[in-house]
């Protein structure tokens, strides 16, 4: 049976995310109606979907560490590095563009979970410290390695992620997919998802439990470095090149994505379907305001209110449920 807590958590996800789907729906329906063709055309959505799949990638990686009551913020520098590496490796070694990727992507898992995972999970230091460190780290390292200036890159494959398609479908789109699938089939029905969960819901208790909290953690900080590196991939591909300067805007981005669509900051609640609907809310915002001619700008302007409201309902409701917690308690024990 569960616990006052968790059911009051559940109802407060459940009614966020409920929220932001329908405020996606209305902000659909409003561009639709005072944008007309240029924002419900085909090419649109599509450049829509594509635009958004690096950011959905991440935030995919970043529910991962929410709910263990964490967060990377070294996503973006992360992107950046990934990018540089897949070139050095492509064009710097000559290696084949596949192989290339596939080493990223690795390299990513293995800088995310070797270094963020280690030092949170085994050595217990703060997330936020150890992440906000990494990612002047890896920003150092990018700035350094890459001069500051843009390597090209020339490839099918790496091209073909970025603008290929398949049945209709962009590969960025087919990545998408790709990506929510393996990672809600993971925290829906594996036992290393369950332990995602009780590790953010009481630490301590799933440690009690027999839980490897700290070979869970590295984990999850691992996947959040694969799935950045993977995002890191795609930018190259649709850029054609690495870039020293992307990736900035991404840690808040996919935070204010996840904490949208219902994870709470505290850990323990929430999912990646919920991600989902607020990356497509993120995504569909931005689109149409770049279609009304509203400044880029602007726009970051907007993606931090939607950041500092999301954070700002997630503590009101956490600390609704906690009084509806003590209430029942006090009840109970009338």
């Amino acid at each position: 049976m569960s616990s006052p807590g968790r059911t009051f958590a559940a109802w407060a996800t459940s009614s966020r995310y409920t929220a932001v789907l329908a405020l996606l729906v209305l902000i659909t329906g409003y561009f639709a109606a005072t944008e007309g063709a240029k924002f419900v055309s085909h090419a649109n959505l599509e450049n829509l979907l594509a635009s958004v799949s690096i950011l959905w990638v991440v935030s995919m990686g970043m529910t991962f560490a929410v709910l263990t009551g964490g967060i990377d913020l070294s996503v973006g520098a992360m992107v950046a590095l990934s990018g540089l590496v897949l070139a050095k490796l492509f064009a710097g070694l000559g290696l084949p563009a596949l192989v290339a990727v596939v080493l990223t992507v690795l390299i990513g898992a293995l800088l995310g979970g070797g270094v963020n995972g280690m030092l949170i999970g085994r050595a217990q230091l703060s997330f936020f410290v150890v992440t906000l460190g990494t990612a002047s780290l890896f920003q150092g390292l990018v700035s350094i390695w890459s001069q500051t200036k843009t390597t090209y890159i020339t490839s099918s494959l790496i091209d073909g992620i970025g603008f290929g398609d398949a049945l209709g479908i962009v590969t960025p789109i087919w990545i998408m997919i790709g990506v929510f699938l393996a990672a809600f089939a993971v925290l829906r029905w594996t036992y290393f998802g369950r332990d995602v969960y009780a590790v953010g819901g009481n630490v301590d208790a799933a440690r009690l439990s027999g839980i490897d909290v700290a070979r869970t953690i590295i984990a999850v900080y691992a996947i959040v470095g694969f799935c950045a590196a993977l995002a890191g991939v795609i930018q190259a591909g649709r850029l054609g090149a690495s870039s020293p300067i992307v990736g900035a805007d991404i840690p808040l981005a996919a935070a204010a994505a996840v904490l949208l669509g219902g994870t709470s900051f505290l850990g323990g609640i929430g999912g990646v379907t919920g991600t989902a609907v607020g990356v497509l809310f993120i995504g569909t915002l931005q689109n149409g305001l770049a279609i009304r001619g509203v400044s880029s700008f602007w726009q970051q302007v907007v993606t931090g209110v939607i950041l500092i409201f999301a954070v700002g309902i997630d503590r009101l409701q956490q600390s609704s449920a906690g009084f509806r917690i003590r209430r029942v308690r006090e009840e109970g024990s009338v």
